[in-house]
């Protein structure tokens, strides 16, 4: 009969630790992985803010009210990164927003700390080509002397994200200048099989003889 009371006691006495457990333990980590990811949800929350804002600026004619956006999607930009620093779409979305300013060089620092090994690991395959992408028009736009450096960009990037025809299309034209017309041919071919309106790519084929545009 001891025996019995002994077993029952237990059983009620692990019954009610089982019941505290599932009220306070779910709470207790669901408070913790508040608290731990909070700076993690404000940085996406001011980058999120800061995409509107670019985007906003992108569509606007108005180039005073443009830049005023984009001021403000880079600073966006900047309170994201504070938060989490090692996020490489936050560089990116300051790299853009900073360009869209004129301000060609911290767009390319950005671009830089983007890309680099610590923060890159962040992006996907796609996510790295285009800003490898961006960082390759920059540099093309900007300096002539980035040639070969924009043309490195540029062949990674269609190795990441091959549906860019813009991106094979500015590779195409680095290969007319390095007076490599095989390889610019077939890189001109690869944007008008991606984007058959893109008519950049289009003439550069008729202007090399090529047949791939009949």
């Amino acid at each position: 009969m001891m025996n019995d009371l002994a077993t029952i006691s237990v059983i009620i006495l692990i019954a009610i630790l089982v019941l505290l457990l599932m009220k306070k333990i779910p709470q207790n980590l669901f408070t913790k992985f508040r608290y731990r990811n909070l700076p993690c949800y404000d940085a996406k929350h001011h980058f999120v803010i800061g995409a509107q804002l670019l985007a906003k600026s992108r569509t606007t004619k108005d180039r005073p009210l443009a830049v005023k956006l984009a001021k403000s999607a880079a600073e966006e930009a900047d309170k994201s990164i504070a938060l989490d620093p090692n996020d490489a779409t936050s560089h990116v979305l300051r790299a853009l927003a900073l360009d869209a300013q004129g301000y060609s060089t911290s767009a390319l620092e950005a671009l830089d700390v983007a890309l680099s090994p610590l923060t890159a690991k962040s992006l996907s395959d796609a996510e790295r080509g285009e800003a490898l992408f961006k960082r390759a028009e920059i540099k093309k736009g900007s300096n002539k002397d980035r040639l070969d450096s924009a043309f490195e960009d540029l062949v990674e990037s269609v190795k990441l994200y091959g549906d860019n025809a813009t991106a094979f299309r500015y590779l195409g034209e680095c290969y007319e200048k390095k007076e490599m017309r095989d390889e610019a041919v077939e890189a001109y071919e690869r944007a008008v099989r991606i984007d058959p309106e893109c008519v950049a790519a289009r003439d550069a084929l008729n202007r090399l003889g090529s047949t791939s545009t009949q």
